[in-house]
C-alpha cells in the first residue's frame, strides 16, 4: 500500500499536520416499538385521505412530466359512458390534473405533524421516524403505481379516438410512445419534485415542531436519511441526479470511474495518512467518507493556502491524491463528468448521458457522439468541440483544483448512498396495512400505528382525559364601570368591544371553548382526549400570552381616546381528570375544581398591589405568605396574598405538564430581585399552533417568601413555588437578544 510521506519534497522542515477526521455511520433504530401482526415489522396505518389525495397528485406529476396531462384530459370524441378505472370513476382523474402543485405540500406536511404528535402522545421520538418510513414506502410504490394506471389510461383514451380525427390521434400516440419510453426519466422528475416538496416541510415546518416536542433528544435521532435526494432513485446510481447534485459516475463495466473503483482509490488514499490501527478498519474508512466535511480538512476543497504548515499539509496531500487519480487512469473522466453538466440538456437524453462524457475523453467515443449529432439534424457539435478542448487544456493547479472538488462530492455521494441503504433496511420493517380486517386485528393486539387526521379518529379516542381552565379576570371592574357611567359612556360595549369580542376571535385557533362570563371574568377551557396531542397547557399559555398582547394594543387606543384602560389577571389550572357537567335544560355546566382555583392564581390583592407596584419589575405575578406569630398553628394555605396585574399565574401540576409537552431551556437572565435574595429561574420554549406557526413563552419559577402581615418585612424564603407565564414584552426582547449574543 503505497503513503503519503511524512516530509513534503521542497519543505523538508515542515512535517506534515495529521489532519482531524470526522466519522459518521447512518443507521435508523426503530427502539421501543411494538411489532406487527407478523411478529417482523412494524404495523402503519396512513390516514386514507391523504392516501387517496396524494395519488391524485402523483398521477398529476407524473402526468405533468410525462407530457401526457393534455391526453388524460383530452375529450373522447365518441362520448362513451363513464368507465370505472383504479377504484372510481375514469372521468373523475381528469380533475385530479387540474390541483395546483402547492396541494402537494399541506398533505405531506399533516400527516408528518400527525406522527410527530402520535410520537408525542406515546413518549418515543422513534414513533415519528416509524411515520417518516412508511410516508416514503407508501410515494415510492405510488410513483410505480401510478406511472403505470397513467399508461393504461393513455391507452384506453386513444382506442376511443381510433378511425377520428386521424391528426390528432397520430399526435397522441406519439405523446403516450414516448412517454412509454421515458418511465426512467417521469419516474426521476417525479421523485425529485416529492423531495423537494419534502424538504421544504422538513426545514419550514417539521425540524422547529421536533425541537418544540423534544428539546435536546433530537440530537440522538438521526434524521439525515430523510432528506437524502437519492431516496426516490432504484439504486442510488442516476447519472442526471449524479451530474447536477454529486458528480456523474462510470457505470459501464471499463469505465476505471465506477463507484466501486473510485472508493477503493479513496480508502487507498485515507490509509496512506498513516493514523493509527483504526485507519485500517474498514467501518472506520467507510465512516470518514460519510463526512463530505473531511475533504476541506484533508485537500482544502483544491484550494490550499500554503501561507501556513496546515495548508502546506493539505498541498502535499492534494498532490499525493492527484497522483493517485492520475495513475488509475479516473482524473481525465472526473474532469469530463464536470464539463458535460452543461451539455445535457442539450444532446439528452438523443444521445445517452455516458457515452456524451466518455466522447469528451475518447476519440472514438467521439466520433460515434457526433455521428448521433448528425442524425438528430438540428444538433450542433459547437458545444461537443468547446468541452473536449477544455477538459484536454485542463492542466496544472486547475486538474488538482477539480480533484479536491471531485474528493468532496464523492464523499457526499459515498455519504448519501450509506444513507439509502440504512433508509431502504429501515423501510423493510415497515408494514403498511391496506384493508379494514387487518387494520382491525393489528389495533386489537395493540400493535398498530395510525397516523390520521383529527376527523379520521375513531370514537374510542374522545374520552377526556385532561382539562384546562383559563379565568382572565378585569381588574377594579366596579370602579371602571362607575367612572364610564359618569362620563355617560355605556360600561357594557367598552367591555365587550375592547376585551371580550377579540379575545372569542382567539378560541377557534387555540382550540379553546368559552365556558361562561361572570360579569367582569370570562373563563376558557382546552380539553384533551385520549389518543391526541394537543398540548393543552402550551396552548393555554399562549392564548393568555395572546389576551394580553391584545388588550395592550386597544389599551394604546383607549388611551388616546383619553378613556380608562383595561388590566387584567389570567390563571391557568391544570387537572389531571376529565370535568364533569351538569345540564340546565339544554346548557352544560361544567364543575371542576380547577374553576375555583384559576379563580385565585388570578386574583390580586389590594396589600400587595401596594407592597409591588413601586418595584420597578419585569415580572407581573407574584405570591406572599403572610403569617403573624399569632397564626403559627394555623394553615398557612390561608394565608397567601396574591400579586397579579396583567400577568398570568399557573400552578404546579400545568407547569409540569408544560414540561413534558414541550422542550423548557433554562435561560439566565439578570433582573432585579425582590430583596435582592429572590431566587427564581426563567424557561423559554416554543409551543406548535399548527400551519407551521410556533409561539414562544417564558416560564419564571419563584419561591414564596414569607412576610410580617403588618409591615410587609421580609422574613424568609419558604419551600413553596409559584409559576408565571412571563407577559411583559421587555422580558422577551431580552430573551431575544440573549439568544442572538449567543450565536
Amino acid at each position: 500500500m503505497p503513503r503519503l510521506p511524512i516530509f513534503r519534497i521542497g519543505h523538508s522542515s515542515d512535517e506534515v499536520i495529521p489532519p482531524r477526521l470526522t466519522c459518521y455511520s447512518p443507521r435508523l433504530a426503530l427502539d421501543g416499538l411494538a411489532a406487527g401482526i407478523d411478529n417482523l415489522r412494524h404495523d402503519v396505518y396512513l390516514s386514507p385521505k391523504f392516501v387517496e389525495q396524494i395519488r391524485q397528485q402523483i398521477v398529476r406529476l407524473i402526468a405533468r412530466h410525462g407530457n401526457v396531462d393534455t391526453v388524460l384530459i383530452a375529450e373522447t370524441p365518441l362520448a362513451p359512458a363513464k368507465k370505472m378505472f383504479a377504484g372510481g370513476e375514469q372521468g373523475s382523474s381528469s380533475a385530479s390534473l387540474k390541483l395546483e402543485p402547492a396541494d402537494i405540500k399541506p398533505l405531506l406536511n399533516g400527516i408528518h405533524v400527525s406522527a410527530l404528535n402520535r410520537a408525542k402522545a406515546d413518549g418515543n421520538i422513534c414513533v415519528d421516524l416509524l411515520g417518516r418510513l412508511a410516508v416514503i414506502k407508501f410515494l415510492r410504490a405510488e410513483l410505480i403505481a401510478q406511472f403505470s394506471l397513467v399508461l393504461e389510461r393513455c391507452r384506453m383514451k386513444l382506442k376511443s379516438f381510433e378511425g377520428v380525427r386521424q391528426h390528432t390521434a397520430l399526435e397522441m400516440r406519439e405523446r403516450v410512445a414516448a412517454f412509454q419510453v421515458a418511465k426512467k426519466t417521469v419516474l426521476r422528475k417525479a421523485g425529485q419534485e416529492l423531495f423537494q416538496t419534502l424538504q421544504e416541510v422538513e426545514k419550514e415546518t417539521l425540524a422547529r415542531m421536533r425541537r418544540s416536542l423534544f428539546g435536546d433528544a433530537v440530537s440522538n435521532v438521526n434524521y439525515r436519511p430523510f432528506i437524502n435526494r437519492l431516496m426516490f432513485t432504484e439504486d442510488g446510481r442516476d447519472d442526471y441526479i449524479n451530474a447536477e447534485h454529486y458528480v456523474m459516475l462510470g457505470n459501464w463495466d471499463r469505465d476505471p470511474d465506477r463507484f466501486p473503483q473510485l472508493r477503493q482509490i479513496a480508502s487507498a488514499f485515507l490509509q496512506s495518512l498513516e493514523l493509527g490501527a483504526e485507519s485500517e478498519q474498514l467501518d472506520v474508512l467507510d465512516s470518514w467518507m460519510n463526512a463530505p466535511e473531511n475533504a476541506q480538512e484533508l485537500v482544502a476543497g483544491g484550494t490550499p493556502d500554503t501561507s501556513t504548515p496546515e495548508g502546506r499539509s493539505q498541498e502535499a496531500r492534494l498532490a499525493y491524491w492527484v497522483k493517485l487519480l492520475e495513475e488509475s487512469k479516473v482524473l481525465d473522466f472526473v474532469l469530463a463528468s464536470y464539463e458535460v453538466i452543461p451539455l445535457l440538456p442539450e444532446y439528452s437524453p438523443r444521445i445517452n448521458a455516458q457515452q456524451l462524457k466518455n466522447g469528451l475523453i475518447s476519440r472514438t467515443e467521439r466520433t460515434r457522439v457526433e455521428g448521433l449529432i448528425k442524425e438528430h439534424g438540428r444538433l450542433s457539435t459547437e458545444s461537443l468541440y468547446a468541452a473536449v478542448e477544455r477538459v484536454s487544456g485542463c492542466r496544472g493547479a486547475e486538474r488538482a483544483k477539480i480533484a479536491g472538488r471531485f474528493m468532496r462530492d464523492f464523499f457526499r455521494y459515498h455519504r448519501d448512498l450509506r444513507q439509502l441503504e440504512a433508509l431502504n433496511s429501515a423501510l423493510d420493517s415497515v408494514n403498511l396495512i391496506g384493508n379494514e380486517k387487518l387494520r382491525e386485528l393489528s389495533s386489537v393486539n395493540g400493535t398498530l400505528y395510525e397516523f390520521l387526521s383529527p376527523d379520521e379518529q375513531r370514537p374510542t379516542e374522545e374520552r377526556v382525559l385532561y382539562h384546562v381552565v383559563i379565568k382572565a379576570d378585569i381588574r377594579d371592574s366596579t370602579r371602571l364601570t362607575r367612572s364610564l357611567l359618569e362620563r355617560g359612556l355605556n360600561p357594557a360595549s367598552y367591555f365587550s368591544l375592547n376585551f371580550f369580542e377579540p379575545v372569542y376571535k382567539l378560541l377557534p385557533k387555540y382550540e379553546a371553548t368559552k365556558v361562561f362570563l361572570e360579569g367582569d371574568a370570562m373563563i376558557l377551557a382546552l380539553l384533551e382526549r385520549e389518543g391526541e396531542a394537543r398540548f393543552i397547557v402550551s396552548r393555554a399559555c399562549a392564548l393568555a400570552r395572546e389576551i394580553l398582547d391584545i388588550v395592550r394594543g386597544y389599551n394604546h387606543l383607549l388611551q388616546r381616546s383619553g378613556l380608562p384602560v383595561l388590566e387584567l389577571g389570567l390563571g391557568i389550572c391544570l387537572q389531571e381528570s376529565a370535568p364533569l357537567y351538569l345540564l340546565d335544560g339544554d346548557q352544560r355546566i361544567m364543575i371542576s375544581d380547577a374553576l375555583n382555583e384559576s379563580d385565585r392564581l388570578s386574583s390580586c390583592s389590594k396589600r400587595a398591589r401596594k407592597a409591588v407596584e413601586p418595584l420597578e419589575s419585569l415580572f407581573n405575578v407574584y405570591a406572599f405568605q403572610t403569617v403573624s406569630d399569632d397564626d403559627a398553628g394555623e394553615n398557612v394555605e390561608d394565608f397567601v396574598m396574591n400579586y397579579n396585574l396583567n400577568g398570568i399565574r399557573m400552578n404546579e401540576a400545568a407547569f409540569r405538564r408544560l414540561s413534558k409537552e414541550i422542550s423548557l431551556e433554562q435561560r439566565p437572565l439578570e433582573v432585579p430581585a425582590l430583596w435582592g435574595t429572590e431566587h427564581y429561574t426563567v424557561y423559554s420554549g416554543m409551543v406548535p399552533l399548527g400551519n407551521g406557526t410556533f409561539r414562544k413563552i417564558a416560564i419564571r419559577e419563584s419561591r414564596v417568601p414569607q412576610i410580617d402581615p403588618r409591615t410587609s418585612a421580609f422574613r424568609r424564603w419558604t419551600e413553596r413555588s409559584y409559576y408565571e407565564v412571563c407577559s411583559n414584552p421587555a422580558l422577551y426582547a431580552m430573551l431575544e437578544e440573549e439568544t442572538g449574543a449567543a450565536n
